[in-house]
């Protein structure tokens, strides 16, 4: 059995009562206080997450964001150094290796934050078509990664002096003194839960002394650490795709809604002439909320019907309790030739349960980003 990765602070989630679970290879903290408790924190105070099993590589040298450019899906063009912005990889035939964040620092280097278990083949992709002189370096574990979510997570930034007052998707570098040691960190406006939010990234070996500072902050607050947990049923209440669940290397832009995240004028791009394709012709398929209309939660891989008992039509790729609407929710992918559309309603098939529900569009709260 392949050992499981640690991230820099597992001590922490230790000290502080963590349940752990397998995450990308990773051995991450899924919960502490309890998933609705984090969840409900991260909605109404601040939530703290670490998530440093996220992936961090760097496509540094002459005309480095020009070639990333050519590679992923959304346009860099459309944005400036200091922002950042989310974008795909995807292969030939236009399914997603993988979603990620791209951080333009300027012309020469761009910085990128893949999912974990899929790091390694984003910078594979990147490499086998890089020009002489650009350099893609796996920086997996030089930096962690933290995201303060929720209404006062501005407030618990500017406590120890990190800066706020930046655009969503915008980032800066920043220093802080931490028991007597100036620690360099980055900053963005960004973050998995529909709620106002920064994700900071202190250097890997840093990454204890921060944790504590803004850890100490949040529950000033009356915040929490939150684990992965809380951050799935906060990113499907937003209707967020989760890779390997609404993208996958079988699963296109297209269909999972994501074409906003393409910059379709690009002459090049990977996947390019098959998304065109579909694109032109429509999808068979494409993502939809559902929202169960009785008692009952959906779950992955629960399958969706017109009627009970009837023709499959679809498949759920998520569904949780949301904590927020208390009521069971799903993200689906709903064959196009069903006719099926936004307010009908469907049912799925709950181990053997028939369970009704609306047909809608996500999110499913307000977002607050």
């Amino acid at each position: 059995m392949t050992e499981l990765l640690a991230g820099p602070i597992a001590d922490r989630h230790t000290a502080l009562g963590a349940s752990f679970a397998e995450f990308g290879g990773w051995n991450m903290p899924v919960s502490y206080a309890g998933t609705v408790a984090e969840h409900n924190a991260v909605r109404s105070t601040v939530g703290i997450f670490d998530v440093s099993h996220l992936g961090k590589a760097l496509v540094a040298g002459p005309g480095a964001a020009g070639f990333v450019n050519t590679t992923l899906t959304n346009d860099l063009g459309k944005i400036e150094p200091g922002k950042a912005q989310y974008t795909l990889c995807c292969n030939e035939r236009g399914g997603v290796i993988d979603d990620l964040i791209a951080y333009l620092a300027g012309d020469d280097e761009v910085f990128l934050v893949p999912n974990a278990a899929n790091t390694a083949a984003v910078v594979e992709a990147l490499r086998a078509v890089a020009p002489e002189g650009i350099e893609i370096t796996d920086q997996h574990r030089d930096y962690a990664v933290f995201a303060v979510q929720g209404p006062q997570s501005a407030d618990v930034l500017a406590a120890l002096d990190l800066p706020t007052d930046m655009e969503y998707m915008a980032y800066r570098d920043a220093r802080i003194v931490l028991g007597g040691a100036e620690l360099e960190i980055r900053v963005c406006r960004s973050g998995y839960t529909g709620e106002h939010g920064y994700e900071v990234l202190p250097r890997w070996d840093d990454a204890g002394a921060v944790f504590d500072a803004l850890l100490a902050e949040v529950t000033a607050r009356g915040g929490q650490p939150a684990g992965l947990g809380a951050r799935d049923t906060l990113r499907t209440e937003m209707g967020y795709a989760l890779h390997g669940h609404e993208l996958t290397v079988d699963i296109t832009p297209v269909q999972a809604r994501s074409s906003w995240a393409v910059g379709w004028d690009k002459p090049s791009f990977f996947g390019r002439e098959a998304l065109v394709a579909e694109r032109a012709a429509g999808p068979a398929r494409r993502l939809y909320g559902l929202k169960a209309t009785g008692r009952g939660v959906p779950r992955a891989d629960c399958t969706v019907h017109v009627e009970a008992g009837g023709e499959q039509i679809g498949v759920c790729t998520s569904g949780t309790f949301s904590p927020t609407l208390k009521q069971g929710i799903a993200l689906a992918f709903i064959d196009t030739a069903s006719g099926v559309k936004k307010g009908d309603e469907v049912v799925v098939d709950v181990r053997g349960r028939a369970l009704t529900c609306e047909v809608v569009l996500p999110p499913f709260v307000e977002s607050h980003v």
